[in-house]
């Protein structure tokens, strides 16, 4: 199974001195006995480059990228995000590019997060943002092929952190989305609906009222409320309140 057992580079070479090889071209005699040993490092480019080969790395910039380009589209003229995000994307690709890529799992990614982004965008009750969850799972369990040898799988730790990170972003969006559809209108004729005042003289049916520091045109749609009394405002046209008596 093996010719010789060395405990380093300079027994091994004594060890081979006179070994005969056979080539194509003939048989060879080595004669490394003197041979001196020389060790070429990475520079610091290739060192780069060989960590952007982990598996994991390239991963997490491609979700990196990902998330960047999403906050420029919903936020345009942000810059920072987009180009963060460009910038990952690309070091992904090389990284990618360097990789077993099953494109079955990276197109399970891609739609995991077209679920999500239509999540935000239609009322589904959690069901879109479920089938992202597992289609992020289950790509992310196969965007590296099995059978790769050395190059490894990807972590389940960075697989079960990118997806939580993920869901609960999306989650916060919505969860402020929905909130916000919730707020009462802070601006216009609809921020009035619903806020109470005091008349200011009698409303039968019109008169002045006091609401929000201000002096107010109404009229009464319920009969006739006395000066000093509380109002509510039901609706407004133009400048003029219709309240009833609060």
């Amino acid at each position: 199974i093996i010719d010789m057992i060395a405990n380093d580079d300079k027994e091994l070479l004594q060890q081979l001195d006179g070994k005969i090889v056979q080539l194509n071209s003939g048989t060879v005699t080595l004669r490394t006995k003197s041979a001196k040993v020389m060790e070429y490092e990475m520079s610091f480019v290739e060192k780069l480059l060989n960590i952007l080969s982990d598996p994991n790395i390239a991963y997490i910039l491609m979700m990196l990228g990902f998330y960047g380009l999403m906050f420029e589209l919903y936020n345009p003229g942000a810059i920072l995000p987009g180009v963060v995000g460009v910038i990952c994307l690309v070091l992904a690709f090389y990284s990618l590019n360097t990789l077993p890529i099953n494109y079955a799992g990276l197109a399970l990614i891609l739609f995991a997060l077209l679920l999500f982004i239509l999540e935000i965008k239609i009322t589904s009750h959690g069901v879109l943002a479920i089938g992202g969850i597992i289609s992020l799972i289950l790509g992310s369990m196969m965007l590296i092929r099995r059978g790769a040898g050395a190059v490894g799988q990807l972590s389940w730790t960075v697989i079960i952190a990118t997806t939580a990170v993920t869901a609960l972003f999306f989650l916060f969006v919505i969860g402020m989305g929905l909130k916000a559809q919730r707020l009462k209108p802070v601006t216009g004729s609809e921020s009035m609906i619903g806020e109470t005042g005091e008349a200011k003289e009698e409303l039968n049916p019109s008169g002045m009222v006091f609401l929000h520091g201000e002096l107010w045109q109404a009229e009464s749609l319920g009969g006739g409320i006395k000066q000093g009394e509380k109002i509510r405002v039901k609706s407004m046209k133009g400048f003029k309140l219709f309240v009833e008596k609060a």
